[in-house]
């Protein structure tokens, strides 16, 4: 174990807690579940930043930390459609949800073809995810149907645009090599 595999670990144990905690029939409930998803988004930069800074890059590390982001940020997805009954928020959350799924799937099949490198992080996939973290850290903070949630609401679905450019991003480096697969099997 090191520090970055702790911090992912950590992630993790967050979520139960957070989800705890958002049914509480309390009102500072709101606060508390975005200073959470709060603390968890930061444990996501501070493990990566960590384990590249002091070269502790592992393969469980590089498995276990997007199933923690991923899970993370699914929960309080299907959290948030519970609470807010909206159906751009839900659309907007099936969007990213099913993108990860896609993705991830992909990922896998080009890393077993030793092309993961073909479908890297991009840019847009930074930005996807930091608009991701800071609608969900908005709408677990507002209570539904106040301004605050509208515009949480609102980057949310910018977000889920993101989403799908940089679904599109990815599909469009992998397509040659899916393409030249499907060309071989038939």
């Amino acid at each position: 174990m090191n520090i970055p595999n702790i911090l992912t670990s950590v992630r993790i144990f967050m979520i139960p807690i957070l989800v705890a905690v958002y049914y509480l029939p309390w009102e500072g409930r709101y606060y508390t579940c975005a200073a959470i998803f709060a603390l968890a988004a930061i444990t996501d930069w501070l493990d990566g930043f960590l384990a590249r800074k002091l070269d502790q890059t592992t393969p469980f590390g590089a498995f276990f930390d997007p199933v923690a982001d991923k899970l993370m940020v699914s929960i309080a997805l299907v959290m948030l459609v519970a609470s807010y009954s909206n159906p751009l928020l839900t659309i907007a959350s099936a969007v990213i949800v099913g993108r990860e799924i896609v993705i991830s799937a992909l990922r896998e099949w080009m890393a077993e073809m030793g092309k993961r490198a073909s479908v890297a992080v991009s840019y847009i996939g930074k930005l996807k995810t930091t608009m991701q973290m800071l609608a969900i850290f908005i709408l677990l903070g507002s209570r539904p149907e106040t301004l605050f949630a509208h515009v949480g609401e609102a980057v949310l679905i910018a977000a889920a645009l993101l989403t799908l450019w940089s679904m599109y991003i990815y599909l469009k480096a992998a397509w040659p090599e899916l393409r030249s697969k499907e060309s071989n099997e038939n």
